[in-house]
């Protein structure tokens, strides 16, 4: 095997390593790109998701749905499927498990019989590794459900043409008790650090970070907490274990004696990778899953706040020792304006800091935007949402999102009750929003849209010709930016306005490979 092979081997297993479970394969030696010298842009051939387990109620009705989008240049044969992964432990409120054991974190013992057996030893329940979704072709979205707390977590890969742009989604609606209201989130990748400002250890929260280990191997993981005054004191917080292929909801207040409204989790993995996200209940105001927060940076966009948001709560937390000022500017549907009495906000070096914007958006799209001076102080953040008044409130989060860079899909929409927000905060964009066919039947259609710099636009989607089902919404970007997404599902159930928000983030289908004929030293460093 001669050097220029073995470089390009070895520059696609570097870029492997970087998305996660993603995979590329180089590109034939007698196509243009090779022969022009450029690097060829090629459709991931194998990826990764994990969903983490949506429920712990009774009350419960939960679907899952994957889709995965036409992808020029894919292979013509691949899979997609998502299994149910195995239960380690069901902690009550109380942080114990179901068999009234005192495991580590409200987990069960970490001693069961069988776990050096790898995945045998972990799967304790009869549904573990049974397939849940099953994709039949790119373009149409499946879907599936689950009633009560039995519902899995899941873990699943997708290869050949199901690769480029996988995505699947839970929604889980929760009719009463706490909790109550819509609940989703995106299934993600696996990684080995997650930011979690906006949770909490008060009375009247029940927070989860639920950890999802895809591998065959356990993964070790420690949650740090940092409150306002700074890091808390945890009592089991390190050294967790997550079996293979299996999930582990931890009750973030039997980690630390101290009750905090305001929280921020550090999740770091010591060994392996996990998948990750906080599942926030309130006694009140229902609750929602909290996404991770995109990387730490000196410039920040938390996209697709509700138009009818009755109240804005911004946590935003820093890593290291020093304070930094964020400038608050609202991209709204005219530009960006800054938020009277909220023109700067001060946060200190390791502390979680909290404020009040109260009704932000005043009846008009809006996204946040947050920049430190110059850049220079990284910081993470998110924002919990109020809609509804008095005791017929529901609340939902938004992370600092990544933005869209060529492409990303939401799932589960109706032809009602579908918000797709789009931001352009630096430069003016245009985007392609195709819809799919539905679940159960319809033609996808198509529309372009221009964004405009600095504004939000509550666009006006498209939605498949005689839709039948639940459909998904594909964005790319066609030009300028970058551009930001969310997308915000809701329902009256009761007079309580149900909704769930999740930031669209890049679904990363596409690679640069380069050409075997460049130097790939700097990838192998």
């Amino acid at each position: 095997m001669n050097r220029t092979t073995l470089s390009l081997i070895a520059g696609a297993t570097a870029l492997a390593a970087v998305t996660g479970f993603a995979a590329v394969s180089a590109p034939d030696p007698g196509s243009a790109e090779q022969r022009t010298g450029a690097a060829a842009t090629l459709p991931v051939e194998r990826t990764g998701l994990l969903c983490p387990r949506p429920s712990t109620s009774d009350l419960a009705e939960t679907t899952y749905t994957s889709f995965a989008p036409v992808t020029e240049g894919a292979d013509d044969k691949g899979t997609a499927v998502l299994r149910a992964a195995a239960q380690q432990s069901a902690p009550d409120d109380d942080g114990t498990s179901e068999d009234g054991k005192d495991g580590e974190n409200g987990a069960a013992d970490e001693k069961d019989e069988g776990d050096e057996k790898g995945e045998k030893g972990a799967a304790k329940d009869d549904t573990a590794g049974k397939p849940v979704l099953q994709l039949q072709e790119p373009g149409k979205p499946v879907t599936a459900e689950a009633d009560g707390a039995d519902a899995p977590a899941l873990v699943g890969t997708a290869d050949g043409r199901f690769a480029s742009g996988w995505t699947a989604q839970q929604t889980t609606e929760v009719a009463a008790g706490t909790g109550r209201g819509l609940q989703g989130v995106a299934c993600s990748a696996a990684d080995t650090q997650f930011w979690f400002p906006g949770a909490s250890t008060d009375d009247s929260r029940t927070d989860y970070i639920h950890l999802t280990n895809p591998d065959d191997s356990a993964a070790v993981v420690d949650i740090e907490l940092y409150g306002k005054d700074g890091e808390l004191e945890t009592t089991v917080g390190e050294g967790i274990t997550v079996k293979p292929r299996s999930a582990e909801p931890v009750l973030l207040s039997t980690l630390t004696a101290e009750k905090q409204t305001d929280v921020t989790v550090h999740v770091v993995v010591r060994s392996g990778r996990v998948g990750a996200a906080v599942q926030a209940l309130d006694d009140e105001t229902g609750g929602d899953w909290l996404p991770a927060s995109a990387d730490p940076s000196g410039r920040l966009v938390l996209p697709g706040i509700p138009k009818d948001a009755t109240a804005v709560r911004l946590v935003a937390f820093t890593p290291g020792d020093a304070d930094v000022d964020l400038k608050v500017r609202l991209a709204s549907p005219s530009g960006l304006i800054t938020p009277a009495g909220n023109e700067t906000l001060h946060v200190k070096g390791g502390m979680t800091a909290a404020f009040d914007l109260g009704d932000l958006t005043r009846g008009e799209a809006g996204s946040l935007v947050l920049t430190a001076p110059d850049g220079s102080v990284p910081v993470v953040a998110a924002v919990r949402v109020l809609r509804g008044e008095g005791g017929k409130q529901e609340s939902a989060f938004i992370p600092a999102a990544r933005p869209v860079e060529t492409r990303a899909t939401a799932l589960d929409n109706t032809a009602e009750g579908t918000t797709l927000s789009v931001t352009a905060p630096e430069g003016d964009a245009e985007i392609k929003v195709t819809a799919s066919a539905g679940t159960k039947g319809g033609t996808p259609q198509t529309k372009t849209y221009s964004i405009k710099s600095g504004t939000t636009q509550d666009i006006e989607a498209p939605v498949p010709a005689g839709l039948k089902g639940s459909y998904a919404l594909t964005v790319e970007t066609r030009a300028g930016g970058p551009v930001y997404a969310s997308r915000t599902l809701a329902s009256t159930e009761g007079g309580v306005p149900f909704f769930t928000v999740q930031p669209l983030p890049d679904d990363r289908g596409m690679v640069a490979v380069p050409d075997a004929s460049e130097n790939l030293s700097v990838l192998q460093r």
